[in-house]
């Protein structure tokens, strides 16, 4: 999927985050043993027990393998026990990884973990700035005090406030049964309301949770869409070619500001193509836009305004504008 120096650029991360877990795990087992002595003394009888237990595997000697594994599980425990004695984590000299599916290798035997899988997204869209937007915009830091309560839009019966906790609830709900729903959600309303925010709210919890999720602007979107089409020369179009497939394979795509784009046949075409694809997979997706749904209509056609009218859950976000209130009183959200 990239190529062989961006591979190879990503699998050295990888060794190095193995080697980074070994060097803190032997950090914490020498404090460990200054503390507790005997912590040392019951690793070396776990580790010549379970040399033994591999010879009798192969033996095929399976009721003194039990017994034997049985007898590791109690030095283990009572490893642990020692450990929370003096105020250390039962699991303290276990290795941390930072995927503790793949611990770390990036394969789950054959297959690419969801961690590697990113890894590559991150690389081939080294230039959306996901990761470090989701330092700055995600559910820690997000605040309703931008979200008027003092009067009620006439068109959805609530205030700011209101409105914006129902859609907040539904999100946390997108994201609770993320793995078995396939929704997709829009986010409709004027500029600075909170859309894009929201958004990278739901993708860091979902990168937390081991999905992968791409980021994209629709200006470069099209732009990716459009050198996969008519790519001029084969670098650049063997690396929109990668970025298409995972457009259409990735867990959650985020479209942001929809309708900024210069719109024409060959934009509304292959957005219909983006959309429907992943629909047909089952693929979650995200869009965020000042257009309104009769303005989607009325820009994208009435084959792309079914597909978001009938599976997509739209949540209207009104209010003030949200960067203008923090331009005059400051605050968190952005």
């Amino acid at each position: 999927m990239l190529r062989n120096e961006q591979y190879d650029q990503i699998l050295r991360e990888y060794d190095n985050r193995r080697f980074q877990a070994k060097f803190e795990q032997d950090r914490r087992k020498e404090e460990a043993y200054r503390l507790i002595p005997e912590l040392k003394e019951l690793e070396e009888k776990i580790i010549s027990l379970a040399a033994e237990s591999g010879r009798m595997a192969i033996r095929g000697d399976d009721s003194s393998l039990q017994q034997l594994n049985e007898r590791i599980r109690e030095l283990m425990k009572e490893q642990e026990r020692l450990l929370m004695e003096v105020g250390l984590p039962a699991d303290y000299l276990q290795p941390k990884y930072q995927c503790s599916r793949c611990k770390d290798t990036g394969f789950l035997g054959n297959e690419k973990c969801n961690c590697l899988k990113q890894a590559i997204a991150d690389m081939l869209y080294s230039d959306s700035n996901i990761r470090a937007n989701l330092a700055r915009e995600n559910f820690d830091l997000f605040s309703f005090s931008y979200y008027s309560d003092d009067y009620i839009d006439e068109t959805i019966g609530l205030s700011p406030l209101s409105n914006m906790q129902k859609i907040v609830a539904g999100c946390k709900s997108f994201i609770r049964h993320f793995d078995k729903k396939h929704d997709n959600l829009l986010f409709t309303g004027n500029t600075g309301v909170g859309k894009t925010f929201l958004a990278n709210c739901i993708a860091k919890e979902l990168l937390d949770r081991g999905y992968t999720v791409i980021y994209l602007t629709a200006f470069r979107l099209f732009d990716i869409l459009e050198k996969n089409k008519f790519g001029k020369d084969e670098e650049s179009s063997y690396d929109a070619s990668r970025q298409f497939d995972y457009i259409l394979d990735c867990d959650l795509l985020i479209i942001d500001d929809l309708g900024t784009e210069l719109n024409n046949a060959f934009t509304n075409s292959q957005l219909y193509v983006i959309l429907n694809e992943r629909l047909l997979r089952q693929k979650s997706t995200i869009i965020s836009t000042n257009l309104s749904l009769p303005n989607i209509n009325a820009t994208y056609g009435e084959r792309i305004f079914s597909r978001i009218a009938s599976s997509y859950k739209v949540h209207r976000i009104i209010g003030e504008d949200i960067r203008l209130q923090k331009a005059i009183g400051g605050g968190k959200q952005c």
